[in-house]
């Protein structure tokens, strides 16, 4: 019976031994290039490839694996298709040994620090699909060979820091259905030969120096679903030859010069559920057709030159949730039934508009500020009145006791510095197009926009635990107010003066911790404007500060001629947008703290009152006689435009 029993152990055995052998083995040169690229990237104890890569069910053959090797073993030889290697940090070049792996179809090595170029050798892939090198730090120019990848399907080099043009040899990727360049650095004009990508279904091309107008091609690639060119240089119109893009489900442009273009082109893209044409010289009246979209869930039209009433069947609408029309030129009185069933927020700042706003349920949030519109939120007089003073058309508005000065911690509850100065409370939580005015009067802080890609809903207040260098008052810069577009902060009831704003910023969400990791990447953007004037343009708290969680105050002096002054902090649709979490970017401020320095006198005779402007960055030190020489012409220039032109100068829009 025991001989009987090693009998069976011994046959088994071999049968073990004859199946093993039968299966086929890894090309050796794939197995030694794995190996260093293993060791060149330290991941030894995440894959201890002592045994054959290609072996039957390897902890590091399934899906979910990282790092993952993945084989083709249908020949007599196994060889290595699919590398990731995903948000590891993993750091250095990009080593000569990968492209040994000729038979690779996908690779993903997004979310690393891999830094110098990338090699010309990538054009020895000629197999790959699906390619990641998006958030790393990649440098140099885009290798003209990827234009040898001809099978691809998906390419990333997103969020990178290249330099030069997009290569012409991309036309090459006929059979590309998504292409993600934002933010990776590249400038000068789109190349024609990207007409060739008839597959595309979806593009991320904003945030680079693009220059040139918006490529009429763009018009011609039928199967698009998303397109996003916002923070670019590329000019208008938008081509007409957008109108056939039927497909399309989400399209933002934005922050583009060049000629107006009207929104005729929209009338056949039933598919959109989300349309921004943020400040992007949109001229016209809203024409009916784009309040029947019957999947249209955010429309963004702000910051342009429409003209005209705001159409009522925006109330027919079942599906639109997010109604951005602020900084226009649309007029008459705000439709009493504008509001449709699935509406959360309407923000109609800074138009000519009259009348009241509807009843409307208590869940939507509604901005009016700088309209005529008697906001049914303010229930406060005297807020009400200073905040329409921002129109431009109130020009006798005074206070019978002016202040001159407020605080605001912004983001946060009320605090004291170190100094002495009471930050007041701004802990109020904000929606998507939301007024808030401050229990004393004084202030007002305004936003609006939506948090699109963030997964966990919008988040308006910015918030950290960590202790922040070079300030005594840390606690002060622990909070800020954060916005996806637009964030305002209002001083009202102001003595008219000279007054010196001192703009308190941290950046608190970005980081950028000693240890190489790409949630160091980020880059956040925006623009400043005070008294309608800009201030800062692509201001990074970062960069200017040395580092996150580092307290950085910048200063600035303005005068307030009509009691109220204006902050404007506006994301310009530049800087990273999902590092380290989807939709972090957009405008951030701790705290406001602002005094006035001198007071500047204005006659109150009607005359006088009829020429009060809007005067921004008056150097202080001048001799006096050219303050007031200079101050008359300015406002003799505001008194020959129409109000509702000096609403369109505070528009960051490109000329």
């Amino acid at each position: 019976m025991g001989f009987l029993s090693f009998a069976l152990f011994m046959l088994l055995l071999l049968c073990v031994l004859e199946f093993v052998s039968a299966q086929p083995k890894t090309e050796p040169l794939e197995v030694d290039a794995m190996n260093k690229i293993i060791d060149h990237w330290n991941l030894r104890r995440k894959v201890n490839l002592n045994i054959d890569p290609c072996i039957q069910n390897a902890s590091w053959a399934p899906e979910t694996a990282n790092p993952r090797i993945a084989c083709d073993c249908s020949a007599t030889v196994c060889h290595i298709t699919h590398l990731k290697i995903y948000a590891l940090d993993i750091y250095g070049e990009i080593p000569q040994e990968l492209f040994l792996l000729t038979e690779l179809m996908d690779l993903n090595l997004d979310q690393n620090v891999l830094n110098g170029s990338i090699p010309p050798a990538i054009g020895q892939l000629s197999k790959m699909q699906y390619l990641g090198l998006g958030i790393n730090n990649l440098t140099g120019p885009v290798p003209a060979e990827l234009g040898n990848l001809t099978k691809m399907i998906s390419l990333s080099f997103s969020s990178n820091n290249f330099k030069g043009t997009l290569p012409p040899e991309l036309g090459n990727l006929t059979s590309l259905q998504q292409l993600y360049i934002d933010s990776s650095g590249l400038t000068g004009p789109i190349p024609q030969e990207l007409s060739n990508l008839k597959s595309l279904q979806t593009l991320w091309a904003s945030d680079n120096g693009f220059t040139g107008k918006i490529p009429d091609f763009l018009g011609t690639f039928t199967q698009l679903k998303v397109l996003r060119l916002e923070g670019t240089n590329l000019e208008g119109p938008i081509p007409s030859s957008f109108g056939s893009l039927t497909k399309l489900e989400d399209l933002r442009i934005g922050d583009v010069g060049g000629s107006d273009t009207s929104l005729d082109f929209l009338e056949n893209l039933t598919s959109l559920s989300i349309l921004s044409l943020r400040n992007c010289r949109i001229s016209g009246q809203i024409p009916e057709h784009l309040t029947t979209l019957p999947n249209l869930k955010i429309l963004d039209l702000s910051f342009n030159k429409l003209t005209g009433p705001i159409p009522a069947s925006f109330r027919n609408s079942a599906s639109l949730q997010y109604l951005y029309l602020g900084s226009n030129n649309l007029n008459g009185d705000l439709p009493t039934d504008i509001i449709g069933s699935a509406l959360i927020a309407l923000d109609v700042s800074f138009n000519p508009l009259t009348g009241n706003i509807p009843t409307y349920r208590k869940d939507i949030s509604v901005n009016v500020v700088g309209t005529s519109i008697n906001d049914v939120n303010l229930d406060n007089e005297k807020a009400s009145q200073m905040l329409h003073c921002l129109q431009g058309n109130n020009t006798n508005c005074r206070t019978k006791n002016p202040s001159t000065s407020f605080s605001v911690n912004c983001g946060g509850v009320e605090k004291v510095s170190a100094d002495g100065i009471k930050y007041d409370d701004d802990s109020e939580m904000m929606g998507a197009a939301s007024l808030y005015t401050s229990t004393n009067n004084q202030w007002a802080v305004s936003s609006y926009g939506i948090f699109i890609s963030n997964p966990s809903g919008p988040r308006y207040i910015a918030q950290t635990d960590s202790q922040i260098t070079n300030t005594l008052d840390s606690e002060l810069y622990k909070t800020a107010r954060v916005s996806p577009n637009s964030l305002r902060y209002y001083g009202l009831g102001l003595e008219n003066g000279v007054y010196r704003i001192e703009l308190h910023f941290a950046e608190i969400q970005m980081d950028d911790d000693s240890t190489p990791s790409w949630k160091g990447l980020a880059r956040r953007l925006f623009d400043v404007y005070i008294q309608g004037e800009r201030v800062i343009e692509d201001f990074n708290i970062l960069n200017e500060a040395g580092g996150s969680k580092k307290a950085l105050i910048k200063t600035f002096e303005a005068n307030v001629t009509n009691t109220v002054i204006d902050i404007h902090l506006f994301w310009a649709g530049k800087g990273t947008c999902c590092i380290p979490l989807q939709s972090t970017y957009g405008p951030l401020v701790s705290a406001i703290h602002v005094s006035q320095v001198s007071e500047f006198k204005v006659s109150s005779s009607e005359s006088d009152r009829k020429r009060v402007g809007r005067i921004a960055g008056i150097v202080i030190g001048c001799v006096a006689v050219f303050v007031v020489i200079g101050s008359v012409v300015y406002l003799w220039r505001a008194k020959k435009e129409p109000a509702h032109m000096r609403v369109h100068n505070e528009s960051p829009r490109k000329d």
